[in-house]
């Protein structure tokens, strides 16, 4: 027996040196980040900002692969499927876990088959409409929704994205009725608003701004709690008269459950220099977003508080995305 136990504790005391030789030999070769929505939207942007500043500190490149469909789920299962070791990690959003429940049959559990390793930032989004849209304010779009009711309708990055989860959580405490037209990523979605195929979108501040000085949209409300910098005559929602409305998106790189600690920590390390560097308070002011950051609890934290907050949204609203 006792040899036995003997025996047992020189395998675990192995197969911990071996696992510390494996840490610290990474990564031996490049990092996938994948994104799961098209090239050009703001996640996309986000994600290679933070591969281009993390690489040269984890002495290997991080290639950023785009991998988009079923509101991101494509891309966040890919990765939930890949070999623990960390080569493989996602730009996870609000679809991998406060929305998820909008999915009945995805054949993985985003919130407990992906592993968060950091925070990388929040970006409020802004209530944008057509031009041609005569409402010049978010009391004349809920007047002119329900003068026409089904008849105006909404863009998104898909079912469970950060912009169809504003977009129901306005319609469901305005109790208005209007039409969800998912696409395959934001940048197809306001690539339409522009074209006039598309009354409203929630989009992100950065890449709303941008648009906004084309003269073809307009800003109605900012869905943060205050109001943005770059945005200073937006309202908010709770000042254009939607109490108590709020949703600010948030962003976590996240990899596969059963990565070793010793190496989510080296990513959550090198992630959070890059996070802070200097070089980058323009870029981050630029695309409207704050930077974040903290350690993988602090990640794991924020995804359960979401989860929960937006569970409750889509069970009382009666929402699914099947």
């Amino acid at each position: 027996m006792i040899r036995k136990l003997a025996r047992l504790a020189l395998s675990i005391l192995f197969a911990g040196a071996a696992a510390s030789a494996l840490a610290q030999a990474y990564p031996s070769r490049p990092v996938k980040l994948v994104v799961p929505y098209p090239a050009g939207g703001p996640a996309d942007l986000l994600a290679r900002i933070v591969a281009e500043k993390t690489a040269p500190r984890l002495g290997q490149p991080i290639v950023v692969e785009n991998k988009s469909g079923a509101g991101g789920h494509i891309g966040g299962e890919m990765v939930a499927r890949a070999q623990p070791d960390g080569y493989t990690l996602v730009l996870a959003t609000i679809a991998h876990n406060g929305a998820s429940k909008l999915y009945k049959n995805l054949s993985y559990d985003p919130t407990t088959d992906l592993q968060p390793v950091i925070l990388v930032a929040e970006s409020p989004s802004v209530l944008v409409v057509h031009n041609d849209v005569p409402a010049k304010s978010v009391k004349e779009l809920l007047e002119l929704a329900r003068a026409k009711p089904g008849q105006l309708n909404y863009g998104s990055a898909g079912g469970g994205s950060a912009m169809h989860m504003a977009a129901e959580l306005f319609k469901y405490m305005t109790k208005i009725d209007y039409v969800h037209i998912p696409y395959k990523g934001g940048a197809p979605a306001m690539a339409d608003l522009l074209g006039g195929r598309v009354t409203m979108l929630f989009e992100s501040v950065g890449t709303a701004h941008q648009h906004l000085k084309s003269g073809k949209i307009r800003a109605l409300a900012v869905t943060s709690t205050k109001r943005n910098p770059s945005l200073p005559d937006v309202p908010t929602m709770e000042e254009a008269g939607v109490a108590g409305y709020a949703s600010v998106p948030w962003y976590t790189i996240s990899t596969a459950k059963g990565v070793p600690a010793d190496i989510v920590n080296k990513l959550n390390t090198e992630m959070n220099v890059a996070l802070k560097s200097p070089e980058l308070a323009a870029r981050w002011e630029k695309l409207g977003v704050m930077p974040l950051g903290g350690t993988p609890q602090d990640a794991v934290a924020r995804n359960k508080v979401e989860f929960e907050r937006w569970s409750k949204v889509i069970e009382a609203a009666g929402l699914s995305a099947n």
